[in-house]
């Protein structure tokens, strides 16, 4: 079976509403602290340091950060893996992405 990308709205159709809704939660705020290492990561609740919350809340959340069109999700198989649109979320909002993980770090 081969890798699949889920539906995700194309650069130019990121809105920056949705966006700042989608970061509108702790826990996403917090999967794009994680995510901004720029790696893939699975969607296991105990990968990502998550272990408090059902593995249907993170999907959830996953889910709305990619509707948004800040992470962008592959499946392979029965398995999901993230990453963060940095070079989506640049083109589209210079410096959005720097400022909110700056933010983040303090």
């Amino acid at each position: 079976m081969a890798d699949e990308l889920l539906p995700q709205p194309d650069t130019a159709d990121i809105e920056l509403v949705k966006v700042l809704h989608a970061l509108g939660d702790p826990v996403r705020l917090r999967l794009l602290a994680i995510y901004a290492d720029g790696a893939e990561h699975t969607c296991d609740p105990r990968g990502l340091g998550l272990e408090q919350l059902h593995k249907s809340t993170v999907s959830h959340h996953m889910r709305v950060l990619r509707e948004a069109g800040i992470t962008s999700t592959r499946s392979a198989g029965r398995n999901r893996f993230v990453r963060l649109r940095c070079d989506d979320l640049d083109a589209r909002f210079p410096g959005l992405l720097d400022a909110l993980l700056r933010s983040l770090e303090r």
